[in-house]
Order: C-alpha cells, then structure tokens, then sequence
C-alpha cells in the first residue's frame, strides 16, 4: 500500500512518517494541494485546515480504489460541515487520528 499524506505541519508529517514506517507502509509527504494532481496512491491522509486540502482531495478520491481520511481541530465544525458537503465520507478529529494512524497505515485494515 502506498499511502500519501497531504500536510504542511512538520512536526505532524514527521509523525505521520514514523508511523508509516513501523507499519511498514510506504508514504509520501505532500505540502500543496496541487501536488495531488500528479499523485498515485492508494490512501490518501489530508490536513482539512491546509487551504484548498478539501477540493484537491475530493479530486483525488475520484479514482476507483482510492480512500481518503481527513483530520481537522475537533472544535472546526465550519471545516467539517464543508468537507463533508464536498464528499469526504471519513473526518475524523485530530486526536482521533493519532490514535488510528497505526491501523490506517497497515495495508487492507479499516477502522
């Protein structure tokens, strides 16, 4: 599985980078929503607080077999509400988020 992680806190990607590799997953960091549009992957980790991180991650999830997990302060509901009248299905709350990284990131696992 090859999962990309559109974020532009490095602090959060580094943690993200670590997770991936104990699970043994491959990842790559994105830091512009525009980035998305080259990208090849199967899972697709997006920063709802990035500007433009929904619409660039509603494209991407287009393609069949793509899944797209967004994470967002749990006190943003504005950002929620519009990623989900977007099409994201899965947001989840920051804190949350860590908690299923691990789970994310092994090849064929859902939370």
């Amino acid at each position: 599985m090859k999962a990309l992680a559109l974020v532009s806190d490095l602090i959060f990607s580094s943690r993200i980078t670590a997770e991936a590799k104990a699970a043994g997953a491959q990842v790559q960091i994105l830091r512009k929503p525009e980035q998305l549009d080259q990208a090849e992957g199967d899972l697709l980790l997006v920063d709802l607080n990035l500007s433009g991180a929904t619409i660039a991650a509603v494209n991407w999830q287009q393609k069949p077999g793509r899944r797209t997990v967004g994470f967002v302060s749990h006190i943003d509901s504005a950002t929620i509400a519009s990623a989900r009248e977007a099409g994201l299905e899965e947001i989840m709350p920051r804190s949350r988020f860590i908690q299923v990284l691990p789970q994310l990131l092994r090849a064929g696992s859902s939370i």
